[in-house]
């Protein structure tokens, strides 16, 4: 299908065939964050070619996570930048690609990954990691790894940084092509709007119940916050067999959703002074066999913690906290018999697993048109933030 047949298809109405800008700076729209909390600036910029081992992106849809929510936020002092276009979850269409790029072409549907994988590396090569020396996450990171320059500037030339090594807010962007990913239409069934939820929020959440934690078939399963994320690792627990999957939010609406997802029991902390963890183990007999964090809180963590059964019970860590935030547990807890362990894009190599996570999920194991819960154009980016910031959304796609 062709580039422009493509875009068609999935809704764009200003595309371009890709002789028209190969090679060339595109002038187009981005969502620009220019401090702290500040309201963004939809306004058009500046999009510079690939250069060697990069590629560009025609996002056509992107969304917003809690991890967009804290970097716009400025929570991390040490992490801020700007003017800079955030955004890591998206899907799109390759307009063209740089120097050495073999693995991708023009008109290739692609997902950016934040956490990208070279294929080269010690980490990319050990089976027990997900992690990229060169391309990993790093939320420091403002522009490429090639040149150490932005591809994005104003209309005036002065640059704008990047965002974990996609910057998805923008109509095109450029990222290293150790951090795209392409989908084949023969290999899924999948929308290019549900291949959005692939980029960050799902994968982040299944695989954290398969690859990180390995959830089995008949065992129980405690999720604190029930975001997209969260809801994504009760979907993943569900589809392992999990018989007991209990849900933590202090947002009540939320158990309507949850339910269609898997989680059998609900909890809202706010319903009662008894400490939380004392209220699953009672459910239990004694805690459960693995609990996810997804909150970025620490109080939550520790409870989370806490709500694992001593002996065996595994806590895994999802959410994004802030500086200067230690981990709530002091070692000689450990002793019980409890673990504790992080989780990055739920532990899958993007490059080389997320076809096959995208044919399954194209098959049925997982549910994915729930968590779509808005669609906004890109003018109304405050607007999308205000939903998931009230909780009224789970995922909110963005178009161009």
């Amino acid at each position: 299908m062709a580039y422009s047949e493509m875009a068609k298809e999935n809704g764009s109405s200003n595309s371009k065939p890709t002789r028209d800008t190969k090679g060339k700076i595109i002038t187009c729209k981005a969502a620009v964050a220019y401090g702290p909390g500040e309201p963004f600036v939809v306004e058009e910029i500046l999009v510079h070619p690939p250069q060697k081992f990069e590629v560009r992106v025609k996002i056509l849809y992107t969304s917003i996570c809690h991890t967009d929510l804290s970097a716009w936020r400025g929570e991390n002092e040490s992490q801020r930048a700007y003017p800079r276009i955030l955004g890591h979850e998206a899907s799109g269409i390759v307009e063209s690609v740089g120097e050495g790029v073999s693995e991708v072409e023009e008109g290739d549907t692609v997902v950016p990954i934040f956490n990208g994988e070279c294929g080269e590396c010690c980490y990319c090569k050990c089976e027990k990691s997900n992690m990229c020396e060169r391309y990993g996450v790093n939320p420091m990171k403002k522009v490429m790894e090639g040149d150490g320059r932005s591809r994005f500037s104003t209309v005036d030339g002065k640059p704008i940084f990047h965002f974990l090594n996609t910057s998805t807010f923008s109509e095109y962007t450029v990222v290293d092509s150790a951090c795209v990913v392409k989908f084949r239409h023969s290999d899924h069934t999948l929308t290019t709007k549900n291949l959005t939820l692939l980029s960050c929020g799902v994968s982040t959440g299944v695989g954290a119940a398969w690859n990180c934690a390995n959830v089995h078939s008949g065992s129980s399963v405690a999720v604190f916050g029930l975001g997209a994320v969260g809801l994504a690792v009760a979907e993943g627990a569900r589809a392992r067999g999990a018989s007991r999957i209990i849900g933590v939010d202090i947002n009540p609406d939320k158990f309507i959703i949850a339910k269609a997802m898997g989680v059998t029991d609900f909890i809202n902390p706010k319903d009662e002074e008894k400490p939380l963890y004392e209220r699953i183990r009672k459910m239990t007999d004694g805690g459960v066999d693995y609990s996810f964090e997804c909150t970025g809180n620490v109080d939550v963590l520790r409870g989370a913690f806490l709500s694992a059964h001593a002996g065996w019970g595994l806590t895994v860590i999802l959410g994004i906290h802030a500086s200067p935030s230690l981990l709530p547990i002091h070692p000689m807890e450990l002793f019980d018999g409890r673990s504790i362990i992080g989780s990055v894009f739920g532990g899958f190599k993007g490059k080389s697993q997320l076809p096959h996570f995208a044919t399954q999920c194209g098959n049925g194991v997982m549910k994915l048109d729930n968590f779509i819960t808005h669609e906004l154009p890109i003018e109304e980016i405050d607007k999308a933030f205000d939903l998931l910031i009230t909780g009224k959304s789970l995922r909110c796609l963005l178009h161009f």
